[in-house]
């Protein structure tokens, strides 16, 4: 993936089913409005209904030039021929997953802390994730909340990589995050603030240009 857009958004099954979208028709909705990254986020679904969201949400976002990350699953990425995968700090190894997606697919990794941080320096990572910044009730990670600073902390040792900020981001607090040092944000519940998520999108992309 060459670059990596401002917005990144997350398209989380759970969240939809509770504003009344399923998640195609969400993901529709952060395109029509601008969004080029999407992260499909499906816990506890099961794979067969996962990879009919993953033809679906790739078929929608090669329409508009987009890419697709989906969240811990390579098999689905491989399948649905979506850019690649988001790890968390339990799942497949790295090398294991650029293995099976090949040199070239979007492969990120979730990061909690500077150790962290400095271990994914070293692997063969699209970007870094640093999370949650603020409080989020939205996944369940067994981390606190980082804070601001750590993401200008997170951002001096991953090298050249992209650092995308998550956790808690709304729309005000995007200024302060880009100039800490995160290349992009990866928004999921504030997507969803006022029920009319394309505009939503439209509002971030806005903030972030």
């Amino acid at each position: 993936m060459s670059g990596l857009p401002r917005l990144y958004a997350v398209v989380d099954a759970g969240l939809a089913e509770e504003a009344g979208w399923t998640p195609c028709n969400l993901a529709r909705a952060y395109l029509d409005g601008g969004a080029r990254l999407l992260q499909l986020r499906a816990v506890g679904v099961s794979s067969g209904t996962q990879f009919d969201w993953c033809q679906e949400i790739v078929r929608l976002a090669h329409s508009v030039e987009a890419q697709v990350i989906v969240n811990d699953r390579c098999d689905l990425a491989v399948m649905s021929g979506a850019a690649g995968v988001h790890l968390g700090q339990s799942d497949l190894p790295i090398e294991r997953a650029r293995s099976i997606l090949g040199p070239t697919s979007c492969i990120g990794l979730s990061t909690h802390n500077v150790d962290q941080a400095k271990a994914a320096a070293g692997e063969e990572l699209s970007y870094v994730a640093i999370g949650p910044v603020y409080e989020t009730s939205t996944k369940e990670v067994g981390y606190t909340a980082v804070g601001l600073e750590a993401v200008g902390r997170i951002s001096e040792v991953t090298g050249p990589r992209p650092v995308v900020a998550i956790g808690g981001i709304t729309l005000a607090s995007v200024p302060a995050l880009i100039m800490a040092g995160a290349s992009a944000v990866a928004v999921a519940s504030d997507l969803l603030a006022g029920g009319d998520p394309e505009r939503r999108v439209r509002d971030y992309i806005t903030e972030l240009s």
